[in-house]
């Protein structure tokens, strides 16, 4: 989730682990330990695309991390704060870190809970940036904040925060759920056989909903909106994966396909290969679009090994897809 949100789920946390005893220093530090694993994301500017992706949300997001370094912060502040007690600071920064990956688990990218283990947990329910998840909570923690440390409201309006937030990522379940079998239904109307289907909801919203659909040559991309009253479409995306030729064998193309979990196509421009990858879907609603919003230059150095590159963003770009996914909520 985006910073803010993770801001104000380490404050909620500390608040409920260790606000009766330091009252706000506990929002304090647990705001501060909502962050820090993220810190990971300085990663891209000491090594390469592939490796800096690889890296996020993997051990800064595990349990393995929270369990090592929630000591260490713990003993660092008992050791010039007031309140003395390490086990106390030590449990409030455990529960910041740990939180703060079992969310991001509810995003697209997922996370590596389970390091070193291979395996990403994604639950695709949510996106990285919810005003539904963060205004309430954040209501209700400046709410809690302004009280005393020693007054019911104040435990009470923080209480009510983590309970709604928690309720809404239980319903974007039930909304994923919902959607899918949109999906499924459009799918079997048109009689189309298909190898996988993924679902993830649209930027900012759990009303209109994506659909990445495998088949044995393409992807079907698709969106639905529950206000919708006409029948789901979708585009044709060709996967173009024999373009990669002998580069499928190049050991970062094959890192970019684990990361992607098979879900890429691939272009070609000017005798350049792009690598798309289709969990983010596209910067565009427009049909046909090639703008996704995780695209790589794919490169051959000097020693034959292929470097990816990601390609920027265009600010106007983003602008139009907020304009313009209003009014795709609002049914086709």
């Amino acid at each position: 989730m985006d910073s803010l949100t993770q801001i104000v789920l380490g404050a909620a946390v500390g608040e409920a682990v260790l606000g009766k005893k330091v009252g706000n220093k506990a929002m304090l530090y647990g705001a501060i330990a909502g962050t820090i694993p993220d810190l990971d994301v300085f990663a891209s500017y000491f090594t390469d695309t592939v490796t800096a992706i690889s890296i996020h949300r993997g051990f800064t997001h595990s349990i393995v991390f929270s369990v090592l370094f929630a000591p260490v912060f713990g003993w660092l502040v008992s050791s010039y704060e007031a309140y003395k007690n390490v086990k106390d600071w030590s449990w409030l920064f455990f529960w910041a870190f740990l939180t703060h990956p079992i969310l991001d688990a509810h995003t697209t990218w997922g996370t590596q809970l389970f390091w070193p283990f291979d395996l990403r947990l994604a639950f695709h329910t949510i996106f990285v940036i919810d005003p539904l998840y963060t205004l309430p909570f954040l209501v209700f923690l400046i709410l809690a904040m302004m009280q005393k440390r020693s007054s019911r409201k104040r435990s009470f309006y923080n209480k009510m925060g983590l309970l709604l937030s928690s309720s809404y990522l239980l319903l974007t379940f039930l909304l994923k759920w919902l959607a899918l079998n949109q999906f499924k239904a459009a799918l079997k109307s048109e009689n189309i056989e298909y190898r996988a289907i993924d679902t993830r909801p649209a930027p900012l919203n759990t009303i209109l909903w994506n659909a990445n659909v495998e088949t044995d040559t393409a992807y079907l991309l698709g969106n639905y909106s529950f206000f919708d009253t006409q029948p789901i479409s979708f585009e044709i995306y060709p996967k173009n994966h024999q373009l990669l030729g002998s580069l499928a064998e190049d050991a970062n193309v094959k890192r970019m396909m684990a990361i992607s979990e098979g879900w890429f196509t691939i272009t070609k421009k000017d005798e350049t290969l792009y690598f798309n990858d289709l969990r983010f879907g596209l910067l565009s609603l427009e049909p046909k679009s090639q703008n996704f919003v995780f695209q790589y230059k794919m490169d051959v150095d000097a020693f034959g090994n292929v470097q990816f590159t990601e390609m920027p963003k265009n600010n106007r770009d983003g602008k139009k897809l907020l304009s313009d996914l209003w009014l795709r909520i609002k049914g086709n």
